[in-house]
Order: C-alpha cells, then structure tokens, then sequence
C-alpha cells in the first residue's frame, strides 16, 4: 500500500494515467465542435492558447502538442532518474478506483448547492461530456499545477519560505484565483459571493488533494466529478 501511494503520485505515473484523458478530449472536440471548435474548448485550455500565440505558437494543435511533448519529457527524465519505471497496471486500475472515490467525495461535499466546476448552459449534452473530460485536464495542469508552483516558487524567492509551506500557501491562492476565473469572459457567470465561496472550497479540495496524491488522480477526479453532476443534471434534474 505504501508502495502505491508512492508511485501514483509520481510524473511517470501521472503521464501514464493522464493521456488516455488528454486524448479522449481531442477527439471529442474534433468530433463534436465543427466551426465551433474554439468555443467548445475548456476555458483554461483557451487562456493557455492564448498565451502561447502571443509567443508565437499558432494553430489549434499548438498547445495539445507543446502539451503532450511536456508530458513525453516528464516521462523521459523519469526513466533516467528511476531505477525502475516497469509500468504496473495495477497501479492504474487503483488510480482510477481512488479518483472515483475522490470525485464521489467532492460530489458529497459540494452536494446541497447547485453549483458545477463548469459552466454547461446552453450546449448539447455530447459536448458537456467533452468540457467535462476538459476541465481536469486542463484545469488541473493550469491552476493546480502551474499556479501553485509558480506561485510558490515566488513567495520563497520574495520571503525566503520554507518550499513545502510556500506551495500550501499557493494552493490556497491558486483555489480564489480557480473560483474567479468561472466568472471571466463571455461566457462566465454572473458573480455571486456564495458560488464563489462554493468553487473555492472545491479548488481548496483539489489543491489538496493534488499535493497529496499527484496531478493524475486530481485531474481524473475533477472529471468524473463532473461526469456525476451531468448525469444528475440530466437525469433527475438538479
């Protein structure tokens, strides 16, 4: 057991269990968006795109590539550093069972307010399906991943923080930032202090539960959350 939670939570094993997420999103925006292919994408997935053409990288595969390539080299310098990077499929089945569980926990959580971690209003149930399967994904690798290391990084340059307690802090702002960023553009929700106040405990959960066990379990966690809250939204109504 111990075993396990060591090796789940690592890159080589969040690469594995992630890229089966990654590509079942691309597909699903090929085969579902047509024109609106920029539209349907998840709203970190369009934020990251944006930053990458001002710096030059174009096209809509610019960042699924640069993506998957960072994916690849995580992968790679795992086999250097690694005695062994044998893949046990155990494992992943466990990383999966534990990301049901973890979604049903923030599901159970987050149960009496009709709040998801998407905004779904007003598109066909196929590509809900797809923004769910994009919301961990994307969501994830951009406010878990990035931001609590970016922002970390910098409170231990400015203050001289111990690195562990720097990335909790971080955390806990990456969760307000998460939680305003629902509320940005087009195509964002009016603000309501409690919604809010609602998407920053679920980001405090997911903060958490990254720094506990790792960007793959996170990510499909946010997702099969989602999963749940849109098979209840369209089932017995939410």
């Amino acid at each position: 057991m111990k075993n396990y939670f060591s090796l789940s939570k690592t890159p080589f094993y969040s690469f594995v269990f992630t890229v089966p997420l990654f590509i079942l999103y691309e597909i699903g925006v090929l085969a579902v968006a047509d024109d609106d292919i920029y539209i349907l994408r998840n709203g970190a997935d369009v934020f990251l795109r944006q930053i990458l053409e001002s710096f030059g990288v174009m096209g809509l595969y610019g960042f699924s590539g640069l993506l998957f390539l960072g994916f690849l080299g995580t992968f790679m310098y795992q086999r250097h550093t690694w005695e062994d990077t044998t893949l046990n499929s155990n494992t992943l089945i466990s990383m999966l069972f534990e990301s049901i569980f973890w979604a049903i926990v923030l599901y159970f959580s987050l149960a009496h307010v009709m709040v998801t971690l998407m905004n779904p209003i007003g598109i066909m149930i196929t590509q809900q399906v797809v923004l769910a399967l994009g919301a961990g994904l994307y969501e994830e690798f951009l406010f878990r991943v990035l931001l609590i290391a970016g922002i970390g990084a910098l409170l231990t340059m400015l203050f001289q923080w111990n690195d562990s307690f720097a990335k909790w802090i971080g955390m806990f702002l990456s969760a307000i930032i998460f939680s305003l960023f629902h509320f940005m553009g087009d195509f964002g929700d009016d603000f309501h202090f409690n919604i809010f106040f609602i998407r920053f405990i679920a980001g405090l959960i997911l903060g958490t539960l990254y720094m506990l066990r790792g960007f793959g379990i996170t990510a499909y966690a946010h997702s099969i959350y989602d999963l749940i809250v849109l098979t209840r939204m369209t089932t017995i109504g939410y």
